[in-house]
């Protein structure tokens, strides 16, 4: 027997022990021993494909490492399920970055041409994030990878579609939408930033009556002048048609009594833009047998258009700034408040302001699916960890808006439907991906594909039964519903109560039996982590200096669900401290059974004895804390338990009665029992340097890998 090597080197140990664990096939439930037939599975939450791995993906790999590691050695059939995410919007903006340093833009190619590019863009990246994963220690089933581009997802997202519009769930309507005109591209409601500001508010003359705006450049777009019914100050005003000077001329617009015009609000007279404003957008549709529709003044391209007269072509704020100045020269302009406080609207990844914009897309009715999605967590088919999450995914999805599911971008999954040219009134015809031969109106065979893609959450929603292939695919009865998804806080409603509901839609089951969030990962000061502060943590690099083993300790300790938590290198390298101490006594414990006889049981003493007893009860607390999900405290008494009493106390006690001939085998048997099971017991959370002491431990009956040993009891 080969004795440990006098220090531990992560460096030279972790690639060969992964290529052990790969080799054995125990990855994949199929190919695991006949003991584990309980399926356990977890989908893995699929990082974008067009960035490597940071910091915050190593919690969510370690947690979930655990969990199937634990699982697994409890003799569950387990499956973790790999995969990457197209991510349509985040990697054209990533994509067109690097084009912009080449001095290129997506508008000098052809469609294809960039989607191409940036497919071989995100397939070459998926390799690198591929090899950080195995890095990290991630025992997932590769034989399963997936791509959210993958033909069977893209399959099954047409089918949902598909579905759903001939349910009706899914449906054609023109309305505001949040527009980016940077990005060309609309927004969910959830994809919006809000950011409170100061801007002026402009007091214009409107005849008789004086609106406030922040929005002057809108005006041509005003189809009304509303006040509240009760509001005595303009009483004689309602109903009437005012005609009013503008920078444009004269024109006429009628005055409505609407009860969400607050009084209080500049002059309690207001103008309604349709176009351009959601709440306009609403009274107008409160009030269409009295007022015109919506005019839209401002192009996707962010300029002023047609309808604005000699602004034309002009940028917002350019427009806004010659429009106030020309309403100036005219004496439309009573007042202005210059630190008027209020909330706009950005758009997350640009921050430009967001661009109220009336447009036709494809629109989920919502309501339906989240009635089920509430009902599921309700009766405890799915259970949301921390629990306090659970009200704000009621209040969420209580309060749930239609979803707009069109996206103006050219990397992601096309829509499935088709424009007919030849009927007089929009038709379209949707189909399961497959192009329509004729319109399903009219007959006629001029169709037009729509241009748009879908949002990347709506197929991303329908990851846990596209993953397993559903309806007939033996995966998805084997282990769908599946057992634990675990993920970042932050995307409770972007993707969890979204994948709540499709799944339910399609399956009529819920996809995971428990959620458990984890938080964010800060620097050790509590700042967010971020490039510009220089605090970013790169987990490769940690792994370098200080090994897998002691970057997935430090980051489970102490990370409790839903908060966020902290590391520092510095918490690593004290971690990597305690991978050397597991070390240095598994190396005492190998000198010192050269000679023990592992097929023979001694008779052993009553401190052997207590020794052993008192080991059981933190096999029964970390077992506990386990099926709790109470990461930190498993790790932390198993920490605790080794350094402080196997070591400080064990191990020390031990070594007169090792040099004892009566007692040795005794304290032998001891010291290998409580080292192999701590060892099983730590190996979820430490999985290389485990591995690397149980291939050399003199134990009974073992395994060719700890992976698929027997978990203590």
């Amino acid at each position: 027997m080969a004795e440990l090597n006098k220090v531990y080197e992560a460096k030279k140990v972790e690639d060969r022990i992964y290529k052990l664990w790969e080799k054995s096939g125990f990855f994949n439930p199929d190919k695991l021993p006949k003991r584990h037939k309980t399926p356990f599975t977890i989908l893995m939450p699929p990082p974008n494909a067009n960035d490597p791995l940071h910091v915050g993906h190593a919690v969510f790999v370690t947690l979930e490492d655990i969990l199937i590691r634990y699982n697994r050695m409890q003799g569950k059939k387990t499956l973790w399920l790999p995969g990457a995410d197209h991510a349509g919007f985040e990697t054209q903006v990533v994509y067109e970055k690097k084009l912009a340093k080449q001095g290129r833009s997506r508008f000098d190619m052809k469609r294809e041409e960039f989607y191409k590019e940036v497919w071989n863009y995100t397939q070459k990246n998926r390799k690198t994030v591929k090899e950080q994963l195995k890095k990290l220690g991630a025992s997932c089933d590769w034989t399963r990878d997936t791509f959210t581009l993958d033909a069977h997802i893209i399959k099954t997202v047409y089918k949902t579609f598909k579905k759903m519009a001939d349910e009706g769930l899914v449906y054609r309507g023109e309305r505001l939408v949040n527009y980016c005109t940077k990005h060309r591209t609309a927004f969910a409601d959830l994809e919006i930033k809000h950011e409170t500001r100061k801007d002026p508010l402009y007091y214009m003359k409107y005849g008789p009556i004086v609106v406030a705006t922040v929005r002057p450049e809108t005006k041509f777009g005003d189809t009304a002048i509303a006040v509240h019914p009760d509001d005595k100050r303009y009483k004689k005003y309602i109903g009437k048609e005012l005609k009013i000077e503008t920078v444009v001329g004269k024109r006429t617009l009628k005055v409505i009594a609407d009860k969400e015009v607050d009084p209080e609000f500049g002059t309690g007279a207001v103008k309604v833009t349709p176009a351009h404003d959601a709440n306009d957008f609403a009274m107008w549709e409160r009030h269409k047998k009295e007022i015109e529709g919506p005019l839209q003044v401002i192009g996707l391209d962010g300029r002023l258009n047609e309808n604005t007269g000699l602004y034309e072509g002009m940028k917002v704020e350019e427009a806004r700034e010659k429009i106030v100045k020309d309403m100036k020269t005219k004496g439309l302009i009573e007042k202005i408040d210059e630190d008027y406080e209020h909330t706009i609207a950005l758009c997350y990844k640009c921050n430009n302001v967001i661009e109220p914009m009336l447009m036709r897309q494809w629109f989920v009715k919502t309501k339906p699916l989240a009635k089920e999605a509430i009902k599921a967590v309700k009766e405890k088919e799915t259970t949301i960890l921390p629990k306090n999450y659970e009200k704000i995914y009621f209040h969420w999805m209580n309060n749930i808006r239609d979803w707009n599911i069109s996206r103006q971008n050219w990397w992601g999954i096309s829509i499935p439907a088709w424009l007919c040219e030849d009927c007089p009134k929009d038709e379209w015809t949707v189909t399961d991906g497959k192009k329509p031969t004729y319109c399903s109106k009219c007959r006629g065979k001029n169709l037009k594909q729509d241009e748009d893609v879908f949002d990347t959450w709506f197929s991303s929603s329908q990851w846990p039964f596209a993953t397993l292939k559903y309806p007939n695919h033996k995966d998805f009865k084997t282990f769908y519903p599946t057992d634990v998804m675990e993920t970042a806080a932050d995307i409770l409603f972007f993707w969890v109560a979204r994948m709540m509901m499709l799944s339910i839609y399609q399956t009529k089951k819920a996809p995971f039996k428990y959620v458990y969030l984890h938080g964010l990962v800060r620097d050790k000061d509590r700042q967010k982590m971020s490039k510009s502060k220089g605090n970013v943590i790169d987990p490769l690099g940690v792994i370098d200096t200080y090994g897998t083993d002691a970057l997935r300790i430090a980051l489970t300790i102490g990370n409790m669900p839903g908060k966020d938590t902290a590391i520092s290198e510095d918490k690593i390298r004290g971690y990597r401290n305690f991978v050397n101490k597991l070390w240095n006594i598994s190396r005492f414990v190998h000198l010192e059974t050269k000679d023990y006889n592992q097929n023979k049981r001694p008779a052993l003493s009553v401190k052997d004895k207590a020794i052993l007893k008192n080991f059981e009860k933190i096999v029964k607390q970390t077992t506990k804390a386990l099926d709790e999900f109470r990461f930190s405290h498993a790790a932390e008494d198993l920490y605790h338990y080794i350094w402080h009493t196997y070591a400080d106390k064990v191990i020390e006690d031990s070594k007169p009665i090792l040099n004892n001939t009566k007692t040795r085998a005794a304290r032998q048997y001891v010291l290998v029992k409580v080292l192999g099971d701590s060892l099983k017991l730590l190996h979820p959370f430490m999985p290389f340097i485990t591995e690397e002491i149980y291939q050399q431990l003199p134990l009974q009956k073992k395994q060719t890998t700890i992976m698929i040993e027997s978990w203590p009891t």
